[in-house]
């Protein structure tokens, strides 16, 4: 028989328990710097160096965190379930929990891409510099999604959202467009978990809301559907 297919939507929340600041505090401010200055074209224009530094930090922050037990239990899953993780978050901790079937909509702190090519994309475990070229030439940049820009792989998580037949959400208030609407893609009929500490009304058919934080709210959640899965 052929196994239930699970589709997860995952968000700052998540990373946060593992030591990673979510991506906009209350003032606004991502780790001191205003947002638009390091997270959109026109912040790149005006300092790259700025930019540059500011991911090279993010990406050196991976090496001192790790997988928490949210993260874990979802990779669990594939124990019994077809799991897909669509996750907001640009760094590596789903992989290194072993999740299999990952899509970055925003992006991934790991590889950087070309500024002339947006198709030639490489991973990156060390610093990008002003000296760092694709290979036609071009100044290399971190593969994230910046405000303004598109999702392009909101194309690929569209039709997984289709043919989930169990969804979670955790650690995203499924407020944030255009990964907020995915949600609204799975059929009415399909059981959806929401887990999130202070969850807001949303009107979803078939919610039941979990107001918990990630790592104890997804660990009950996972340990449920592995037992029903039994």
């Amino acid at each position: 028989m052929a196994k239930k297919k699970i589709v997860v939507l995952t968000g700052a929340g998540v990373s946060a328990e593992s030591g990673i600041q979510t991506f906009r505090d209350a003032d606004g401010l991502w780790e001191g710097h205003d947002v638009m200055a390091v997270a959109s074209p026109e912040g790149w224009e005006k300092d790259q160096a700025l930019v540059l530094d500011f991911y090279n930090q993010r990406r050196a922050q991976l090496h001192s965190v790790q997988p928490n037990e949210a993260h874990i239990a979802l990779a669990e899953l594939e124990q019994k379930y077809e799991v897909f993780i669509v996750t907001q978050n640009v760094d590596d901790l789903h992989e290194r929990a072993g999740s299999s079937n990952i899509v970055h909509l925003h992006g991934e702190l790991k590889k950087a891409r070309s500024t002339v090519d947006s198709n030639l994309i490489y991973d990156w475990d060390k610093d990008i510099t002003t000296v760092d070229k694709c290979e036609k030439g071009s100044q290399l940049r971190p593969h994230i999604v910046w405000f303004g820009e598109a999702v392009p792989m909101i194309g690929a998580a569209t039709p997984l959202s289709m043919i989930a037949d169990i969804c979670i959400v955790v650690g995203t208030s499924m407020q944030v467009y255009p990964a907020a609407g995915l949600v609204h893609y799975v059929k009415d009929e399909v059981p959806k978990y929401f887990v999130d500490p202070k969850p807001a009304s949303i009107n979803i058919p078939n919610l039941k809301v979990i107001a918990d934080k990630a790592t104890t709210g997804v660990r009950k959640l996972v340990d449920q559907l592995l037992k029903e899965a039994e």
